[in-house]
């Protein structure tokens, strides 16, 4: 195995530091999610280490909050538009005719949509919640997610193992499961990273934009919203969760381009198991 980067190190540092935010929130948080603890805006101190936002909370307690509810966002938004697109694009690649292609207009159609209007339409038609923009988000996302899957699908397809594996009479769902799946692996794992970076960054001009995580409830975007007002007076309030939000965009990043430069090529071959 080659050694791994300094650059992925850091990059694993920044997640791992953001995931112990995600999950610890409550008992690393000096003050509550919510709680008014001074005068607005007030600057940092060796009580407030980031200050107070717009309402008097502490940023430093609303930071760790935010983290959870924009990583637990752009987590599972990832996750189904990766089960979804994945299943879609390897069955289109195994059944090929008319589900390949009924699938892949289907997909040209939703991409042709550009992301942001498309999030901001349906948004403000539906009822602003978690799970109404966890589902747009994921279905946004898997279209992306299809067109990759598709294009490995099909490479690993015409592979003599896969060809072997439906001479024996294999069915559609051992063949993606079983033999593309696992060859194609690697470079989904890689356009994972990436995907959930891109969720960060979406779920946070959402918010920004006040469709996505509804106040109360911390978030990057948010707070970035709730705060830009205090840039006018010089108040850097805004400026701490939009470096949250690009520090986390980054580490991912450097985590996604070492697993991309491990990705050499596609190798034929059938999963264990």
């Amino acid at each position: 195995m080659r050694s791994i980067p300094v650059s992925a190190w850091i990059g694993m540092a920044g997640i791992t530091v953001a995931v112990i935010c995600a999950l610890f929130a409550p008992w690393l948080a000096p003050y509550g999610e919510n709680q008014i603890v001074g005068d607005p805006w007030a600057p940092s101190s060796a009580e407030y280490l980031l200050g107070l936002d717009n309402l008097g909370r502490d940023l430093l307690s609303r930071l760790i909050y935010g983290a959870r509810t924009t990583l637990f966002v752009a987590f599972v938004s990832t996750v189904l538009a990766f089960s979804l697109g994945s299943f879609l694009s390897f069955a289109a690649a195994a059944m090929r005719g008319p589900v390949d292609v009924g699938l892949s207009r289907i997909n040209d159609l939703l991409m042709s949509i550009p992301t942001l209007i498309f999030a901001l339409i349906v948004l403000s038609a539906l009822p602003q919640n978690m799970t109404v923009l966890i589902l747009v988000m994921a279905v946004l996302d898997a279209t992306r997610v299809f067109r990759l899957g598709r294009a490995l699908a099909l490479d690993l397809s015409t592979m003599d193992f896969v060809e072997a594996a439906r001479l024996r009479g294999e069915g559609t769902l051992w063949i993606i499961f079983r033999e593309i799946l696992p060859n194609a692996l690697t470079p989904l794992l890689a356009e994972f990273g990436l995907r959930l970076a891109f969720a960060v960054l979406f779920i946070s001009t959402l918010s920004f934009l006040g469709l996505g995580i509804q106040p109360p409830t911390a978030d990057w975007g948010g707070m970035v919203k709730d705060n830009k007002d205090g840039i006018i007076f010089g108040v850097s309030a805004a400026l701490v969760p939009g470096a949250a939000i690009a520090v986390l965009t980054v580490s991912i990043n450097l985590v996604v381009d070492w697993l991309l430069k491990r990705t050499s090529s596609l190798k034929g071959g059938r999963g264990d198991g």
